[in-house]
């Protein structure tokens, strides 16, 4: 109980620390449910309640979560994510994990799972990709997601109420190519399944709209070129390989594909459910918002935090959570964690960039006032 009560007063703590550098928060959008499926960028812990690789995977254990829980949650990183960060900007506690310890889902639930991709794991093998971490792909999520609401609601009057509420989030994608890169497969290869990630993805937000959710928000992917692990996996003698900012050109090519194609289909959708608002998460920008930010101020962008040495402290073959990874003083000054996923800092940063560019476009206020930090590269409170 001692330690509960710990951990809430921590959560509070954070809450207002992150709410009050915000102007307009999102709470002011009247949101008492929060729902979420997607990948390692926001699973709170359904990867390691799976036996047995996610139980004895690195997540389950130190020195993840070191930093604001003090123990692994199951979160890919040293603390909160910014799914964290934006329930905790509705007024809302960090979600709980479906397949966690915690079952009060009074708050909304996240259903993420990491290693998790949009396709099921037939449709990459048909690909000719492998997702050897996990076969609870978005159409899975999105079945335990039906199967909750059912169970929390008496009937559909009850449930369109409920929803009318909630927001929700489909964050998911990344992994479809992350295994075809580390895979062998081409560029060319990869952009031929984006059509059929993106309309995955599509088909679970239509799914949403159809039991009468009026709120979502689906993600795009990271510019991955700037992450360590592929900086070390795919370095190349050519500087002409490299743009301003270091980051791979052709990985980074990749992922602005597949956003492309993803804000295409969000448009459309849009234009068919004009009562609906269909928000594209622009995680990409947010990334190079932080990466700027980080730069101006010192931090260190290149290298993660936790690994085993190296030009990028990485090593696919001993990563963090190894006996003899090490683990930076202050990960607050680092961008990267492990090499594949960010520090708690860097989460921060991009969900107050987000909630800035996202508020808006929620349509929650006739104003469209924006939240806290001001685009396009200008200040912000870190």
């Amino acid at each position: 109980m001692a330690k509960l009560r710990k951990l809430i007063a921590r959560v509070l703590c954070a809450a207002a620390i992150f709410c009050s550098a915000t102007a307009h928060p999102l709470k002011d959008c009247g949101f008492d449910r929060i729902y979420v499926v997607g990948d390692s960028l926001s699973d709170t812990g359904n990867f390691i309640n799976e036996f047995p690789k996610g139980a004895n995977s690195p997540y389950a254990g130190y020195p993840y979560g070191r930093t604001f829980f003090n123990s692994s949650t199951g979160r890919c990183s040293d603390g909160l994510l910014i799914i964290d960060y934006i329930a905790l900007s509705a007024g809302l506690p960090p979600l709980p994990a479906y397949k966690g310890m915690d079952t009060n889902f009074n708050a909304g639930v996240n259903f993420a799972v990491a290693g998790a991709s949009a396709l099921s794991s037939n449709m990459l093998l048909a690909n000719g990709i492998i997702n050897e971490a996990t076969n609870n792909s978005l159409d899975r999520q999105m079945k335990w997601l039906m199967n909750h609401l059912n169970f929390i609601t008496l009937d559909s009057i009850d449930l369109a109420d409920k929803i009318r509420t909630a927001l929700f989030f489909v964050q998911i994608g990344g992994n479809d190519y992350n295994y075809g890169f580390l895979q062998g497969r081409t560029i060319p290869q990869l952009e031929s399944i984006v059509p059929q990630v993106v309309g995955t993805i599509i088909a679970a937000a239509q799914k949403l709209i159809q039991i009468g959710a009026l709120k979502i928000v689906i993600p795009g992917l990271l510019p991955n070129g700037c992450l360590p692990i592929y900086k070390t996996l795919f370095k190349s003698d050519s500087s002409d390989a490299y743009d301003a900012k270091n980051c791979l050109k052709n990985i980074n090519d990749a992922a602005k594909f597949h956003e492309k194609h993803l804000q295409k289909e969000i448009r459309i959708l849009q234009i068919k459910n004009p009562h609906v608002a269909i928000v594209y998460g622009d995680y990409y920008n947010a990334y190079l918002y932080l990466l700027k930010a980080a730069t101006e101020r010192g931090y260190n962008s290149e290298q993660s935090c936790c690994g085993i040495g190296g030009e990028y402290n990485f090593n696919m073959a001993w990563q963090c959570g190894a006996p003899s990874a090490e683990i930076c003083d202050n990960p607050s000054r680092y961008l990267s964690w492990d090499g594949t996923h960010l520090t708690q800092s860097s989460y921060q940063i991009m969900a107050r960039w987000l909630l800035s560019d996202m508020v808006p476009k929620l349509k929650c206020h006739a104003d469209g006032a924006e939240v806290g930090m001001v685009r396009g590269g200008r200040s912000a409170t870190i």
